[in-house]
């Protein structure tokens, strides 16, 4: 059985939603999620090859003015990476990875993900 990711020697930081993250580099974007969650986004209705539009995603790079929308199949990680929108299947499937509890030290008094897009999610 070959090897999910790709080689890497590091993890790198991504923000996604406000949620500080650590993700192995030299992988698409949508590996880096399957590397947080291992248990959901592989049963996550992505076709991993562009076609499905589920994975899409609004990320503001280190370098860039602004935001831009792109495809967590096709995009690699990028130190720095803030993550501002997923796509409904990718709040999904990352919903208990992106909740901050009550009681953690990361000093957030909000989820990264809020309760009603969870439940406007489950509607789908």
């Amino acid at each position: 059985m070959s090897e999910i990711f790709r080689p890497y020697e590091r993890l790198v930081e991504i923000t996604v939603l406000g949620k500080t993250l650590e993700v192995p580099e030299k992988n698409t974007v949508l590996r880096a999620f399957q590397y947080i969650s291992p248990e959901t986004i592989p049963y996550g209705r992505f076709c991993w090859n562009q076609e499905c539009q589920y994975c899409k995603i609004t990320c503001q790079l280190p370098d860039d003015d602004e935001a831009r929308p792109m495809l967590a199949c096709k995009f690699h990680v990028v130190t720095g990476m803030v993550i501002i929108e997923l796509a409904p299947e990718l709040v999904w499937c990352l919903r208990s990875k992106l909740v901050v509890s009550p009681g953690s030290s990361a000093g957030r008094a909000a989820p990264a993900i809020p309760s009603s897009t969870l439940a406007a999610t489950q509607e789908d």
